[in-house]
């Protein structure tokens, strides 16, 4: 999900260090050659790490592909909990990227502005300045904060705060952009429950998209901009519907059981895509507009590896994409299909880092 990284401290009790045929090799910036590319990605070529150290994800396009928006958490960043960054395609030419963010609270889920100029993203900064706290379990079961004090904001790239798009009270976060720059999708608790709302690209005429109890999020739009893929989070019995409402109450959800779902811009059209059980997450639309990238950790018995699938959108034809053997996710498509970003744990010597990665992708 468009969450940066609160499943870690799971995937983190594995990390990659295996060893792995390679295709390509880069080196970073201290001169280390590393390998990437495992022989089953057949869909992966050219492979390229753009970060080397921290926690890195959420890399997502500028409309010309030429750079990348990511949030990151790296002490040596003066980034303690997750900040927005930016660098180009070619990963970053001093000691860190630059910043975009204000350097205060939390930030999540940033995204290109039409015009490559300004981008958007969540913070908590206006209730503090300090890194919220992030609690991960309660009563021996994982959990997710869901922080009200976020507000989606626009910044240049200089980081100057342009504007604040969103006012209400609650949660206001994961905000993504459409394709042909015209709105707006992000997650908010002001129904009292979290839904899927979408607003134009200046904030103005906000709708609510979704109204099934449940965790509604990480949505971004098809490529002709019509529809939206997200996933999703529905109690169903009746246990784990009051379950679901007290952890709302303390700004927390639980989020092992998620699918990933479609439904055109307005909310009609709603259907589930997989059914796959444990964690669907962190979708994306395949160029084609027919088929959707996602992250999933269905085929783990541990339930603590996740990998790149791709699905068709009528839920046939799964296939596992990436081959790590701890996490892959956040995929994100260049806007001329042709480049594919994500962040993973692979070439991480053992360490908790997860990194951004872009590569060629081959039909």
């Amino acid at each position: 999900m468009r969450f940066l990284l609160f499943l870690l401290p799971i995937i983190f009790l594995i990390s990659c260090k295996s060893e792995v045929n390679t295709t390509t090799t880069q080196k970073e910036n201290t001169g280390k050659e590393v390998k990437h590319i495992y022989p089953q990605e057949k869909h992966l070529a050219n492979m390229k790490q753009l970060t080397f150290g921290g926690d890195n994800a959420e890399a997502y396009f500028s409309f010309d592909n030429k750079n990348l928006v990511f949030q990151a958490a790296n002490e040596k960043w003066d980034a303690p909990c997750d900040q927005i960054f930016m660098m180009s395609t070619n990963g970053y030419e001093s000691e860190k990227a630059p910043m975009l963010s204000t350097g205060k609270g939390r930030t999540t889920c940033s995204y290109f502005m039409p015009g490559n100029s300004e981008i958007l993203y969540a913070s908590t900064h206006l209730k503090d300045e300090k890194c919220p706290e992030s609690m991960r379990s309660m009563n021996g079961k994982y959990v997710w904060p869901i922080y009200e004090s976020y507000d989606i904001f626009t910044a240049d790239l200089q980081g100057n705060l342009k504007k604040q798009l969103t006012k209400t009270p609650g949660y206001d976060a994961e905000a993504t952009v459409s394709p042909d720059g015209k709105k707006i999708v992000f997650t908010s608790t002001r129904s009292g429950d979290l839904e899927l709302y979408t607003m134009n690209i200046d904030g103005s005429d906000v709708r609510q998209v979704t109204d099934e109890l449940g965790y509604d999020g990480g949505a971004f739009f098809s490529p002709d901009s019509k529809q939206l893929v997200f996933r999703t989070s529905r109690p169903t019995s009746d246990e784990d519907m009051k379950t679901y409402k007290e952890l709302l109450t303390k700004g927390l959800v639980q989020p092992t059981n998620m699918e990933i779902y479609v439904c055109n811009v307005d909310g009609t059209g709603m259907k589930q895509v997989t059914k796959l059980g444990k964690a669907n997450w962190a979708p994306f639309f395949h160029p084609s507009g027919e088929k959707i990238l996602f992250s999933s950790n269905h085929h783990s018995k541990s339930g603590r590896q996740f990998n790149i699938f791709m699905i068709n959108v009528d839920g046939s034809g799964l296939q596992q994409i990436t081959f790590d053997e701890a996490f892959d996710a956040f995929p994100m498509f260049s806007f001329d299909g042709k480049k594919l970003a994500f962040s993973s744990n692979r070439n991480n010597g053992g360490t908790r880092d997860t990194n951004v990665f872009i590569a060629d992708w081959v039909e």
